[in-house]
């Protein structure tokens, strides 16, 4: 892992980390995450430079594993900042996680509620503020059998089209093979291989013209997804699906999603 262990050296004067409480927090999360994760994969990154040093950046990943987030954030604070998730609202009734959570500034996403479009505003917040916000369009862990990315959710597009920031794209592959939610299998030996691809920043300009519409936030949630495919596909040596794999919708299940 080479490349984001360099990088991090080379950025460590524009180095991003925890105000008041929240730097023990993150310390903390940094103690247990980094060997937990060179416990469980090896991991290898290219792309990683893509994120900038500074500034907002929205990171746009495919999502298989439970243990996606845990892998990303090692990631990403590898390349020398501090990624913000919206993560569902129940982690925040766990003790101590939710001291780390509040800590790092993470998202609650309360699906279902009233309150289900306050991780979208909170995620606007962040990009205003200078921060990488990491999104999953897929709304969920993937139900494809094959673990290719859903049709993505509009709040990627939303949050992309409203801020003029570097939208990511990138994918990971690797997880599932050590925690499938839906198989309940969790395979910590032998130690697996984890791959990230981050892909050159996506060109949106043609779409920020005027307040976007329905049809405009579906294509560019499309265009952007439609990248994290690509991107799955190099790092599995596989030529991804022309279509994304559709689950069955819940009755008034909200297309926005904050996921």
């Amino acid at each position: 892992m080479a490349e984001p262990r360099s990088l991090r050296r080379r950025r460590r004067r524009t180095s991003e980390g925890g105000k008041g409480t929240g730097k023990f927090w993150l310390g903390l999360a940094r103690a247990v995450f980094y060997p937990l994760t060179g416990a469980l994969a090896r991991t290898r990154v290219r792309g990683l430079h893509h994120i900038p040093a500074e500034g907002p950046a929205l990171i746009v990943l495919n999502h298989v594993s439970h243990l996606d987030p845990v892998f990303d954030a090692v990631t990403v604070h590898r390349a020398a900042r501090v990624p913000r998730f919206m993560a569902k609202n129940s982690l925040w009734n766990v003790p101590v996680l939710r001291n780390v959570l509040v800590g790092v500034e993470q998202i609650p996403v309360f699906r279902g509620t009233v309150d289900a479009q306050k991780a979208l505003r909170q995620a606007h917040e962040a990009l205003e503020n200078g921060k990488v916000v990491l999104i999953y369009p897929d709304g969920t862990i993937t139900k494809d059998p094959d673990g290719w990315p859903m049709t993505p959710k509009l709040g990627v597009a939303r949050l992309a089209l409203t801020h003029d920031v570097p939208v990511i794209p990138a994918a990971r592959w690797g997880t599932r093979a050590v925690y499938d939610h839906y198989r309940k299998k969790f395979r910590p030996l032998p130690r697996k291989r984890i791959d990230f691809a981050f892909g050159e920043p996506m060109d949106l300009s043609a779409h920020r013209d005027g307040e976007p519409d329905t049809p405009t936030l579906r294509e560019v949630s499309g265009l952007t997804m439609s990248r994290v495919r690509e991107l799955l596909g190099e790092i599995r040596g596989e030529q991804p699906p022309a279509d994304f794999y559709s689950a069955v919708r819940r009755p008034g299940k909200d297309d926005d999603g904050a996921g």
